[in-house]
């Protein structure tokens, strides 16, 4: 079944829409549950695709040839695993799309993630979605998506989709900023208030680093207070463009990913960009990112820059 083209109430017009990425396990049929949930807010198509690889084809002689080819067997095992998420979907009257398409995991959602709104993945999967800390396709896939994605923890299982603020992440950086702006739309179309974060690293950590840094507690209050001005004008800027949202602002001191992962348990969703402003870039995702998504007690969305 192929997916039709579809006019969200974003004003966006991709053909997938809520894209969400199967492979039978529970958290992956988590992932469709909460995709259903995104399409009917956001009023557009809920399509779900299972990715099945190709398999190397080398046969020593003509007896060891199978009588079903490897590429159809594997196909059809794919297909298979999506009659379940069929299944999941059952109830649900939204306009929906199933497919299957061969290649890796997180390669076929990239590509696919061009012509959607969002895509939605579980934490951890089977086969091709497990990784041995987090999922590899929700490692690689937010790092690579053309659009925001959402990855579902197993802790939000039981968790509300509609409470709680939405919450992102600004550290000043371009992509901060683009994550800021994705938040605030997001909030809008949740009617939740929208809450902007700044972590400001506890002392121990910059003293581990500049060990002959002079630090106090009024130093980390004057830091505190300026980054603290500095969000307030971003949130007077966004409700300029979003009159009817509610924006509050905090700076806690910590680790930021510790922190962050604490928010995240409280957080309907929270919104991080792919990168920080960090020296060193990963080749996927920067540091903080990557830890929230090992550890996040909700939702988290990433944002590609």
């Amino acid at each position: 079944m192929s997916a039709q083209s579809s006019s969200s109430e974003s004003g966006l017009n991709q053909e997938l829409g809520v894209l969400v990425g199967f492979d039978g396990s529970e958290l992956a049929a988590q992932a469709v549950r909460y995709g259903a949930i995104e399409a009917e807010r956001r009023k557009t198509v809920l399509t779900v695709v299972t990715a099945y690889e190709l398999p190397t084809m080398i046969y020593p002689n003509m007896a060891s040839i199978p009588s079903e080819p490897e590429d159809d067997k594997a196909k059809k095992a794919a297909e298979k695993t999506l009659t379940e998420a069929v299944e999941l979907l059952r109830d649900y009257s939204g306009e929906k799309s199933f497919r299957t398409a061969p290649g890796n995991s997180a390669g076929v959602l990239v590509t696919l993630s061009a012509d959607a709104e969002i895509v939605i993945v579980g934490a951890r999967g089977r086969g091709g979605f497990m990784g041995r800390v987090l999922g590899s396709v929700s490692t690689a896939l937010p790092a690579h998506a053309h659009c925001p994605t959402i990855v579902v923890p197993e802790r939000s299982a039981s968790a509300p989709a509609d409470s709680g603020p939405v919450v992102v992440a600004v550290d000043g950086s371009d992509t901060g900023r683009v994550a800021m702006f994705t938040a605030a739309a997001e909030a809008a179309t949740r009617e939740a208030e929208l809450e902007l974060v700044v972590v400001l690293p506890a002392g121990e950590e910059w003293l581990y680093w500049y060990p002959d840094l002079e630090l106090s507690s009024e130093v980390t209050s004057r830091r505190q207070k300026q980054l603290t001005e500095g969000l307030e004008r971003e949130a007077a800027t966004l409700s300029e463009q979003f009159p009817d949202l509610k924006v509050t602002t905090s700076v806690p001191v910590g680790d930021p990913t510790e922190t962050l992962v604490e928010i995240s348990s409280r957080a309907q969703l929270t919104v991080m960009g792919t990168r920080g402003r960090g020296p060193v870039r990963s080749a996927l995702l920067g540091s903080v990112s990557r830890g929230v998504l090992n550890h996040a007690e909700g939702p988290v969305m990433v944002v590609p820059s």
